[in-house]
């Protein structure tokens, strides 16, 4: 007690003896207790981590394991000398410097759980073996334009505890940031529109699309636009803002092709000729591979013809395949018809004549 007593009626500036010690013992307090969270606590969070499945509270343990002393240092001092009586200028710079270091390690903390988030991502579409083989680099983009929002806002939060008045400065900001946003509208319409491709994946490279009348394969996606193989050979490159705005048929995704078709036989033909071609079509198709019959019958009455719609599942998505079996059974039904002596309508004219 007389040691306390002596300390107190020490005078140091503003500040009693006593304070300064009360400071030195909260330090070394706080010290010791970050330094046992660190060496100790974290340690066997971090061998409990191991054994569960997943990874994610092992990044969070790894987030503190990177946090360096001289962290745990300066938020001993900051806390400690809270209770003494220093200049203002001293403490506002402190409180500057303690906001500046909560910052960046908040940012960095921040940073290595979206590299988690988006290194899971990758490695999982690496995996699938028609994933772009760009996606690594639309990963390092996103990580390029997160940490920047990221450091923007971190100097933001130091700007204004400087005493900048932030907002006029963030709505100077905007308005360049409109300007600019307004300037290149369409590189960064198609740039989000890709990241859409790539998240979402309403088609992969290599599978076969048709958008309005244009059809092909997909060769790239790239960050502005995606380059299609057409049919007839070209490259067609379409924006990849006009993909996401604009219906695609993706026929790599479908089990089987529907091929519904029409023909037409002569008026003339008999009655039990007719009756008897949906029992041929049937015939012809069950005798084909890769097809299944789904129905043929007589619709119409057209202007040249009695018509037939016939209607059966090719059991492939490739297009070459679906070629064959419709020239299969094209060829299949031209032989039979000529064998039954039933004649395919064409447009003609019967005049008749009166004497």
């Amino acid at each position: 007690m007389e040691f306390i007593e002596q300390l107190q009626a020490m005078k140091i500036g503003q500040n009693t003896g006593y304070d300064y010690f009360l400071t030195i013992v909260i330090f070394v307090g706080l010290a010791v207790i970050l330094k046992i969270f660190q060496a100790i606590i974290l340690a066997r969070l971090h061998k409990l981590a191991l054994k569960t499945k997943t990874e994610l509270d092992d990044i969070l343990i790894e987030i503190f394991k990177k946090i360096k002393p001289p962290f745990y240092f300066f938020i001993s001092i900051y806390f400690s000398i809270k209770i003494l009586v220093l200049p203002s200028f001293f403490m506002k710079t402190l409180f500057v410097l303690f906001v500046i270091i909560v910052v960046y390690e908040v940012i960095k903390a921040v940073e290595r759980l979206v590299d988690y988030f988006l290194r899971k991502y990758l490695e999982k579409n690496q995996k699938d073996p028609e994933a772009n083989p760009h996606s690594d680099a639309m990963i390092k983009v996103m990580q390029m334009i997160i940490r920047t929002i990221l450091w923007l806002i971190g100097i933001t939060l130091v700007l204004s505890n400087l005493g900048v008045n932030v907002s006029s400065l963030i709505a100077g900001l905007g308005i360049g940031g409109i300007a600019i946003a307004l300037a290149l509208q369409n590189v960064l319409s198609d740039l989000f529109s890709a990241f859409t491709i790539y998240v979402d994946k309403p088609f992969k490279i290599g599978d076969h699309i048709k958008i309005g009348t244009d059809r092909g394969e997909v060769e790239n996606v790239g960050l502005k636009s995606t380059r299609i193989r057409t049919v007839q050979g070209e490259q067609l490159i379409v924006s990849n803002q006009e993909l996401t705005n604009t219906r695609i048929h993706n026929f790599r995704r479908m089990e089987v092709r529907r091929a519904n078709f029409s023909i037409g036989v002569t008026y003339d033909t008999p009655a039990e000729k007719l009756e008897a071609i949906p029992i041929m079509i049937k015939n012809i198709v069950d005798r084909t591979e890769n097809v299944d019959f789904a129905r043929c019958h007589f619709v119409e009455y057209a202007d040249s013809s009695l018509n037939f719609q016939i209607v059966m599942d090719i059991k492939s998505k490739e297009f070459g395949a679906y070629l064959d079996v419709r020239q299969a059974v094209n060829m299949a039904i031209f032989k039979k018809f000529a064998e039954q002596k039933i004649e395919f309508a064409y447009p003609t004219q019967t005049i008749f004549v009166n004497k």
